[in-house]
């Protein structure tokens, strides 16, 4: 090895040393401050009630349509309160439910986030300033850990879950409702990235002597108009399907939190892999 190849080594050792033991902690600090930002966005307080979580009152509505119109309270992870207005289509009849006041419902997408949020803050205090990493690839070990937790917090935010039509009738959201939601009706609340969505379908009973090609539908977020399912021995079809939707502001900011602790990650990780590519035999 020339003099000059020496020399070079040294100086990437010596970067490379300086990267583990000073660079890697302050990504660390970093993400550990904008994910701690994250969580809090989950549960913020509400001013002047200690213990107590945020209220927060949303508008549902659309500027194309008046069928459905409605106010959701969320609080944190849970719909406490719902006040839905549902225009019936053939009649132009006007119901009205909300939830009965021992009921509120969880929204298990952002109970999932948050829980992914908080796992991530554990592996990253798991590693305080005290604590010396040896290799990169104990450093891109640990970045893989926190990467697979953020995605899955962005994950549960972006891709609402799939349902059935039965499922849906099923579900207990049926059941938080005074008055009760008649039998050709049902609803839906999910997330989908920023934004509170409400589902409304109308249905109608298929006679048993129609002729039509009975063909229950599959799993899906949104079901259109002509779906057709059968639950308690009876056959229904879709007549109308409406949805409404807000945007919470703070589940945005939680996303935008996301992408950047992602970046900063990946970024960690691509200045690993440059000094593991001058040595190749070196475990890095």
């Amino acid at each position: 090895m020339t003099a000059a190849s020496q020399a070079e080594r040294t100086v990437l050792e010596e970067e490379f040393n300086w990267l583990l033991k000073e660079e890697v902690h302050a990504v660390l600090k970093q993400l550990q401050d904008i994910l701690k930002e994250a969580s809090r966005r989950f549960s913020m307080p509400s001013p002047g009630l200690e213990g107590q979580l945020k209220q927060e009152n949303f508008i549902l509505g659309s500027s194309t349509m008046d069928q459905v119109k409605g106010v959701l309270t969320l609080q944190g992870e849970a719909l406490t309160q719902a006040d839905i207005n549902i225009k019936v289509a053939k009649s132009s009849q006007v119901m009205h439910f909300a939830f009965r006041d021992d009921k509120q419902w969880k929204l298990q997408q952002i109970q999932d986030a948050r829980n992914h949020v908080n796992q991530a803050l554990q592996l990253l205090s798991s590693r305080d300033e005290s604590y010396h990493f040896k290799t990169g690839a104990e450093v891109n070990k640990l970045m893989d850990a926190v990467m697979l937790q953020l995605t899955r917090a962005r994950n549960r935010l972006t891709t609402p879950a799939s349902m059935t039509l039965p499922e849906l009738a099923a579900s207990g959201l049926m059941k938080m409702f005074t008055p009760p939601m008649p039998g050709d009706v049902m609803v839906n609340f999910y997330i989908n990235l920023s934004k509170l969505c409400l589902t409304v379908y109308q249905l109608h009973v298929l006679q048993p002597n129609t002729t039509k090609n009975f063909k229950s539908a599959g799993s899906s977020v949104l079901h259109n108009p002509g779906a057709m399912f059968e639950y308690n021995s009876t056959k229904f079809e879709v007549s109308h399907v409406h949805k409404v939707e807000c945007v919470v502001p703070w589940l945005n900011d939680t996303l935008v939190f996301f992408t950047i602790s992602l970046q900063l990650c990946q970024q960690l990780k691509d200045k690993i892999s440059v000094f593991s590519s001058f040595w190749n035999y070196r475990p890095f």
